[in-house]
């Protein structure tokens, strides 16, 4: 099957991968020589190694990047891979955004697929109905730069304003008059934070060095260990893990990465047979976000990390334990010393482990224990919550709402599974309802309306495995099917807690493939 014209432009791997690449960094007047070189021919020199268009926009990595295979896709800009990684590389240092101005959408960047968005109703409208939000809250122009893109849009596709998502309304006239002004207020190009950022950016000197990390992936369970990051050439490291999953897979490998503007780690990792990236917001002597295979993006863990020689608390893993019970916790940080302090009614009887990155620790829990959610400390650290339950009151489902598609089958584009957790909640003596945790469960699917039990989508769509990893069916026509149309389904997801029974629901849609799926989607 082929490419689409943006991967034959990218080369053999994903949008996404090419923009955390690691190669020989350039100096910023090779940046700009090479953008000097290849898009004079169409933005007009303005003064200052300033360029019309380019100069008057700020981007993540992900969006610089996603512009140049633009100009490649689009208007046949001829740019080789490693050119195109240090004008890259030049424009996400000069022209990228403040750890501030990506608060709340970063879950674009960490390819958190299954997030509902909420934004004001015209974004909504106007934008987010063909991609996501996040995509324009993760950009900054003037005003004259968003009017300009509202022209591209239509420009590139006239039959815009006649398609099913735009002919309920003057989608011209709107989004000039009314989304392009909103735009340039929530999203302008000069800011405080920015001016701010670029005097205080702090160098990468300060990344090398070992980092406790904890994480947790869904249907997997939690993990942790020990990252190494070993200084390579400027913005560049190598990086080796070292850690294992609560039930005692190793998860240990290797890779490089590469800092953008200062705070965006952005690296590529072998862990196992299995290639991952790291998508992570480096700041304070902390780095957070998201990792997740190369190839199955649905497949990927919450991460944070703390350096080892700074005294941080990260988690406690589990993150719970029930009245009356006893149970081996493990708290993971940096700089953890002496007993930890778990709260009334919670004793530590033995200290199992103390090794760097983690304190392992066997405790019990009085069955008068109060049932809530309590800090803990271990020395001056603070910042992680234990909850403690005696019973259920209620079990949700995680994601709430998901999307899995169909895929393989003698196509190019693997199948995207679901995946899910039961999250147990207790109830406090005030009546709010608290989180205990993910706890393990039986899982099912059943049809999520007439429609769906007609249509036997429960039959085609896929299968439910035990651990709650939802693997969909085959792409393409099926003949057994009404119509013979594909293996597309609107479940609903069960699940039954192991402890007690109660049973919590979810929604899932299996759909056909995502065959444009940039690294901003």
């Amino acid at each position: 099957m082929k490419t689409t014209r943006l991967r034959h432009y990218l080369g053999a791997g994903t949008l996404a991968m090419m923009a955390c690449a690691v190669m020989q960094p350039a100096l910023a007047k090779d940046g700009q020589a090479i953008l000097n070189a290849k898009c004079m021919a169409c933005h007009t020199p303005e003064g200052n190694d300033s360029l019309t268009r380019i100069s008057h926009q700020r981007k993540t990595p992900e969006g610089w990047l996603m512009s140049v295979a633009r100009m490649q896709v689009m208007y046949g800009v001829k740019i080789d891979d490693e050119d195109r990684r240090t004008v890259v590389k030049f424009l996400a240092d000069k022209q990228g955004l403040a750890p501030s101005e990506t608060d709340g959408v970063r879950y674009a960047m960490e390819r958190r697929l299954n997030t509902v968005e909420k934004f004001d109703e015209p974004l909504n409208q106007m934008c987010a109905r063909c991609h996501s939000g996040a995509r324009v809250a993760l950009q900054r122009r003037p005003l004259q730069e968003w009017e300009r893109l509202v022209d591209f849009h239509l420009g590139r596709w006239p039959s815009l304003e006649y398609q099913s998502l735009s002919r309920d309304r003057d989608w011209f006239g709107l989004a000039h008059k009314e989304v392009a002004p909103l735009l340039a207020k929530h999203y302008p190009l000069e800011s405080q934070a920015w001016s701010d950022w670029q005097k205080n950016k702090p160098k990468a000197d300060t990344l090398p060095g070992q980092w406790s990390f904890s994480g947790h992936m869904l249907a997997k369970g939690d993990v942790r260990g020990v990252m190494t990051v070993t200084p390579d050439t400027v913005d560049n490291f190598k990086v080796e893990v070292k850690g294992q999953y609560a039930d005692g897979t190793p998860f240990n490998g290797s890779g490089s990465a590469i800092l953008y503007n200062g705070y965006e780690w952005r690296g590529n990792l072998q862990i196992g047979d299995v290639r991952m990236r790291q998508v992570f917001a480096a700041l304070n002597g902390e780095m957070k976000g998201r990792m997740f295979e190369t190839e199955h993006d649905e497949r990927g863990l919450d991460f944070s990390a703390a350096k080892s020689d700074s005294a941080k608390l990260l988690a406690v893993q589990p993150a719970f334990i029930k009245a009356g019970s006893e149970a081996e916790l493990t708290l993971v940080g940096s700089g953890l010393t002496g007993t930890p302090d778990l709260g009334a009614g919670i004793e530590v009887l033995k200290v199992l482990e103390t090794a760097p990155g983690k304190l392992r620790v066997q405790v019990k829990a009085a069955a008068d224990a109060a049932p809530g959610v309590r800090s803990i400390a271990v020395g001056a650290l603070k910042g992680v919550e234990l909850a403690v339950y005696k019973d259920i009151a209620e079990v949700k489902v995680v994601p709430a709402y998901s999307i899995a598609r169909v895929g393989e089958n003698g196509g190019s584009t693997p199948k995207v599974q679901g995946r899910f957790e039961a999250e147990a909640w207790g109830k406090g003596a005030d009546g709010a309802l608290y989180r205990i945790g993910y706890l393990p469960a039986k899982w099912t699917v059943e049809p999520f309306n007439e429609q769906a039990r007609e249509d036997e989508d429960v039959k085609f769509a896929g299968t439910m495995q035990d651990d709650g990893v939802f693997v969909p069916g085959l792409a393409g026509p099926n003949p057994q099917r009404k119509m013979m149309t594909n293996n597309a389904g609107n479940l609903k997801v069960i699940a039954q807690l192991e402890e007690g029974g109660m049973k919590g629901e979810g929604h899932l849609i299996v759909t056909v493939q995502r065959w444009n799926n940039p690294p901003l989607p």
